[in-house]
């Protein structure tokens, strides 16, 4: 009998040498919270950094929760996609993550 509980997903957005616009900022905010909450199941803190030099479009990312510290980053020709791609990323290491726990226990329930 588990109880689940909703976690809290704080994410904080920064941009450098961008505009802050509302829109970018609810963007990352809607795709790594649905990304988050399909892996994670306690409270967690997001960082966002999103950065422009030059051409490179750059979105990062540093998270901590109780089980999962995970930094990431992506780069590409414009803030939306490299948002994408980083969510992607994100989804990937946490999918992963949750496997190797998943295969850990299996393996020791049949020892």
């Amino acid at each position: 009998m588990s109880q689940h509980t909703i976690a809290k997903i704080n994410i904080a957005v920064t941009f450098r040498h961008t505009e802050p616009t509302e829109a970018l900022k609810k963007h990352a905010e809607d795709k790594l919270n649905h990304c988050l909450k399909k892996y994670l199941h306690q409270d967690t803190e997001a960082h966002v950094i999103l950065s422009v030099e030059k051409r490179d479009h750059t979105a990062e990312i540093v998270l901590k929760s109780k089980n999962h510290d995970l930094s990431s980053k992506a780069t590409t020709s414009d803030l939306y996609s490299a948002i994408d791609r980083l969510v992607e990323i994100v989804n990937t290491q946490l999918r992963k993550q949750k496997e190797k726990i998943t295969e850990h226990k299996v393996q020791i329930e049949a020892a």
